[in-house]
């Protein structure tokens, strides 16, 4: 709280900076469990990166994904949905269709349809996630690895055990490849 308040007598309620310094004190209020002052900072931010940034600007798109992420956790899925899917138009506008935080906004879209019981609209965000992450980031990276599992998590979900299966043994090689080889 200190900071912030440092940030707003500097530069104003309205800067950018200060915007950053709401959403990361958001992010520790979530951490701590109060949900709702995280919320209250989290819908400050927004709305100063709209104003100084933008509607369309990949700020913008994190804070409209911190949001969702929060009612997420809060189980307020309705609201978190449009959230998540207005992060990805402006991060596949802003950033394009083949980056990485395009692809945790799809990650995140499929979660939530899933968390709805959405499955078949899910599934092809997940494979676009991982199919992202693997150009973008290598197949070994521990983001792919992770939208990999909710991939297969989702496949389970879906009853189709084994193709989950190999999803899931696909994860598990890919972790033990980044893994540093061990010495004699």
């Amino acid at each position: 709280t200190r900071a912030l308040a440092i940030w707003e007598k500097a530069l104003g309620p309205d800067h950018p900076d200060t915007a950053l310094s709401l959403n990361n004190l958001a992010y520790l209020y979530k951490a701590q469990g109060n949900l709702e002052a995280a919320a209250l900072l989290y819908t400050r931010a927004l709305a100063i990166w709209e104003k100084a940034l933008g509607p369309d600007h990949p700020d913008t798109a994190l804070s409209l994904n911190n949001l969702a992420y929060l009612y997420q956790a809060q189980g307020q899925l309705e609201a978190a949905a449009p959230l998540y899917t207005r992060a990805l138009a402006i991060r596949e506008k802003a950033l394009g269709p083949d980056h990485a935080d395009t692809a945790i906004s799809l990650n995140n879209l499929a979660r939530t349809l899933q968390d709805q019981g959405q499955l078949p609209e899910a599934a092809p965000l997940f494979i676009r996630s991982v199919a992202i992450l693997d150009k973008a980031l290598g197949p070994q990276h521990p983001t792919t690895i992770h939208v990999l599992k909710n991939l297969a998590k989702l496949r389970q979900a879906q009853g189709q055990a084994e193709d989950a299966a190999a999803l899931f043994a696909d994860a598990e090689a890919r972790a033990a490849a980044q893994a540093p080889a061990k010495a004699p």
